[in-house]
């Protein structure tokens, strides 16, 4: 385990962000840093507009080998692998058989059909091990490496230069990955991440972490490189309508609530939760994730109240924030599902009901996959 002087966990980084000055806060267990001197707004700005690098170290990282793996995970994870191949990763989800609610959301990186590594999220990444290794075959084997292994995610249009300065393969199609040398070690190079900018996540060894972040920010200086913290990679995501586990999906949120039914294999024999999310397909949801857009300065927060009339709650926040691409007040929040995009609706906040657009995300466009 990286070392800690209290009870949180710290990545292999956490002396790099010390000596940036960076402010820290509990996240999923770990001591993570939520903004550096230069603050969230400029951290956000510098991914939408140039590049960022993140240390996502606290996500974990989990080993499925053996010769049944592919079988054991398509069984029991929603995503359908078979429409991904050796060399690509896939955004998935482990759903409660009981309830159909989200157990975590992961990404599975497809090594070979005896080996794949899952990057669930910090809190629950115990979780996920312990349902996996529960329900695995005989010779299928779990292991654990959050502790072993850092994630750096470098961010936005600049990235690829970032990388090849490295000396680190780039252009890769979305959502594939290349295993390639550094320093000795290994590092995966998959062209992921949760800015909806362009950009890299790279998994490591620990031992070589700290060079590669040194490496990264040295070659990155060019483009006007900022180290960026949770509170960026926050604003960043609520703008793109990508779900936190724990507020917009989690055990009691399904993924039909969710709108994320693109992410389960509808036509599989066999996944986790099948039963109960098919027959809440069929019967529809009684809430749905919706985006809201500020028509006021209002600005939202987790569980505050979403009304349509003074007297008609419909519904609570699950994420908000400033936008700083908008300049605007954003939200998730989970709704009556009959109500429709374009409908205004208002947010209790603090007392004062701000006017709110009901909007599907993104609410700001891009073009990652394409590029």
């Amino acid at each position: 385990m990286v070392g800690s002087t209290n009870s949180l966990k710290q990545t292999a980084l956490h002396a790099r962000h010390a000596e940036l000055g960076a402010k820290f806060a509990e996240f999923g267990g770990w001591e993570m840093p939520i903004e550096y001197k230069t603050g969230v707004l400029k951290e956000h700005a510098a991914v939408r507009q140039s590049v960022g690098i993140f240390d996502v170290g606290h996500l974990g990282k989990l080993v499925v080998r053996g010769e049944q793996a592919y079988e054991f995970l398509n069984a029991t994870l929603t995503n359908d692998l078979g429409k991904i191949q050796p060399g690509k990763a896939q955004y998935t989800l482990l759903c409660d058989d009981a309830t159909g609610g989200v157990v975590d959301d992961l990404i599975v990186y497809f090594k070979g059909h005896d080996h794949f590594l899952l990057v669930p999220n910090a809190a629950n990444c115990a979780e996920v091990k312990h349902r996996l290794s529960a329900a695995a075959p005989e010779g299928v084997t779990i292991t654990d490496h959050h502790e072993t292994h850092a994630v750096l995610a470098v961010q936005g249009t600049k990235s690829d230069e970032v990388l090849e300065a490295l000396g680190l393969p780039t252009g890769h199609g979305y959502m594939s990955f290349i295993e390639a040398p550094y320093e000795g070690a290994d590092v995966i190079v998959c062209r992921t991440g949760y800015t909806g900018e362009r950009g890299y996540e790279l998994i490591v060894d620990n031992a070589v972490a700290a060079r590669l972040w040194d490496a990264a920010l040295k070659a990155g200086a060019a483009y006007d490189i900022l180290p960026c913290g949770l509170g960026a990679r926050d604003t960043l995501r609520t703008e793109m309508g990508y779900p936190l586990h724990g507020q917009d999906i989690g055990p009691e949120i399904t993924p039909v609530q969710a709108g994320i039914g693109w992410a389960v294999g509808w036509g599989k024999p066999e996944f986790s939760g099948r039963s109960k999310l098919l027959a809440e397909r069929e019967a529809g949801p009684k809430v749905r994730l919706r985006g809201l857009l500020a028509q006021g300065r209002g600005i939202p927060r987790p569980e505050m109240s979403v009304r349509l009339t003074r007297d008609l709650p419909i519904g609570q926040v699950t994420s908000g924030t400033f936008s700083p691409t908008l300049r605007k007040g954003i939200a998730l929040a989970l709704i009556n599902s009959q109500i429709q995009d374009g409908a205004e609706v208002s947010v209790d906040i603090r007392g004062r009901q701000e006017i709110f657009v009901v909007t599907k995300p993104p609410f700001v466009r891009n073009d990652t996959k394409e590029a």
